[in-house]
């Protein structure tokens, strides 16, 4: 996977428009690429999404429309100048916090590193973007309330929704020391624990008793050179179709199509640019 590598990225203004919601929520999704023209023409046909033309003004930030009128998340084109400050093709998440300073220091003092210090984008919200003690990279954010739906909350997460992340999966050098972290900062939940043999289990991560995904040692994954990072599943009706829509528009299959626990099938994927991504469904 690419990875961003660097402890201070530039500071950007998005257009992203997560909802208010609580303490430890996955709100929002969002891919950096160099081309986010490219992106829009791979993802339309692979995930059924709309991303949006290009806006007006300097930022080039798209939402990730959804065929229910929704959004799945954004993407934000990469400059020369973030590219020069260490910005590579990644898909990063959004966690809701309720203060973001509080939380950053906080990451801090565990041992994670902030790469981008925290700051207000426009009405939308105050983020940063940190990594966690082992080096995965992610957001924390405290967005504000739309004036429109002051008690909304963000639907960009479903287990079972197709066009929005169906699963979120850490692959990381210290599994053990990574669910510490994430449930002692964000009020996640130890899940039950998948032995994988000598690779170590895979351990399954909750939040209000609903299952978010799971860490896994990345030994486990067969790429114990990966850097520590999210892997996020998006869902589609059909991973055969997707699969083929990936290889004829320029991605790579990294792993599968395989079955999974309880019918679904995955496929691990890298998309014509360079950012690896996953995706869940039927057969």
């Amino acid at each position: 996977m690419t990875d961003v590598q660097t402890e201070e990225a530039p500071a950007k203004s998005t257009g992203a428009q997560p909802r208010s919601t609580e303490h430890g929520a996955l709100i929002w999704y969002e891919l950096m690429t160099p081309d986010a023209e490219g992106a829009k023409t791979f993802y339309d046909a692979v995930i059924g999404w709309d991303i949006e033309p290009q806006p007006t003004g300097e930022m080039d930030y798209r939402m990730i429309r959804r065929t229910d009128g929704g959004n799945a998340g954004g993407v934000l084109r990469i400059t020369e100048d973030m590219a020069q400050h260490g910005a590579r093709p990644i898909w990063l998440g959004y966690i809701c916090v309720d203060d973001v300073d509080q939380s950053v220091a906080s990451i801090e003092a565990t041992g994670g590193k902030t790469m981008m210090a925290p700051s207000n984008i426009g009405e939308v919200g105050r983020i940063a973007m940190v990594t966690d003690p082992q080096g995965a990279p992610f957001y924390v954010m405290k967005p504000n309330p739309p004036a429109d739906g002051p008690d909304a909350v963000s639907d960009v997460y479903s287990p079972t929704a197709e066009q929005r992340v169906g699963w979120n999966e850490l692959s990381t050098s210290d599994a053990v020391a990574a669910l510490d972290f994430y449930t002692s900062q964000f009020g996640w939940e130890k899940g039950d624990a998948m032995p994988m043999g000598d690779k170590g289990d895979y351990r399954f991560i909750n939040r209000n008793g609903e299952m978010l995904g799971a860490i896994f040692p990345s030994a486990a994954g067969g790429r114990s050179d990966e850097p520590p990072h999210w892997r996020y599943y998006f869902r589609v009706p059909s991973i055969a179709a997707a699969k083929e829509a990936i290889e004829q528009r320029g991605g790579k299959v990294a792993h599968g199509p395989m079955e999974v626990p309880g019918g679904d099938h995955i496929i691990i994927a890298i998309d014509p640019q360079g950012a690896e991504f996953a995706l869940v469904g039927g057969e």
